[in-house]
Order: structure tokens, then sequence, then C-alpha cells
């Protein structure tokens, strides 16, 4: 058992990306900011699945180039080997929740050029 405070922790690129309270052993669990107009670049994972609950904002999520418009209290499952890409379009920040699992430390497979 162990407690996180949120306060500890930073975001991946400053005042946004993503902001990992837990990583592993079983699982991740993030909490992911993104400004207006910032993305998060496409990719897949072999073998974790990736969920995202939108807590604040509105954000497109891409998953194998179907764009999906998905705004606060919206959930989404991302099964392994769906290409994903995230990114906001609105002109309001969005705070989002983030789990991968199960947890494994190489599993991103990052796409090039992607295009939807």
């Amino acid at each position: 058992m162990f407690i996180v405070n949120e306060q500890d922790k930073q975001y991946r690129f400053g005042a946004s990306g993503p902001k990992y309270l837990m990583k592993g052993p079983r699982m991740n669990f993030a909490l992911v900011r993104f400004e207006a107009g910032e993305d998060f670049q496409a990719h897949y994972h072999n073998e974790m699945e990736e969920n995202f609950y939108i807590l604040e904002g509105e954000i497109d999520i891409v998953v194998d180039g179907t764009v999906h418009h998905l705004a606060q209290g919206q959930f989404i499952h991302i099964e392994p080997g769906e290409a994903h890409y995230c990114i906001n379009s609105s002109a309001q920040p969005i705070v989002m929740i983030s789990t991968l699992a199960p947890y494994r430390d190489t599993d991103k497979v990052e796409i090039e050029n992607y295009t939807y």
C-alpha cells in the first residue's frame, strides 16, 4: 500500500503531458494535461491496454484512423495494437486520467508521420 500526493509529481513537459502518480508494478496511473493545440505523438502498445477518462475539457483521440471527440465524463478504452493519437483541438486545456495495464517498461511503439 502507498499514498501519493499529486503535488509531489511533475508533468513530463513542464506544465503539460502525463504526470505519473504510479508506474508499475502491475499498471500505470497518470493525470494528463494538454493546453490548447497540444498533442501527443501517435503510438501503439504491443501488450498494454490504455484507458482515458476526461475530467475537464474536450479532446480528439484518433484510434486506427477514426477521430473520437471526447468531453468531460467520457471514457475510452484502447486495445493493444490500436494506433492512437491525442490532440487538443479546443481553445481550453484538457485534463484526463490515463491508465495502462499490464505494466511494461518498454511497450510503446511510436509512429512517425501519422495521418488520419
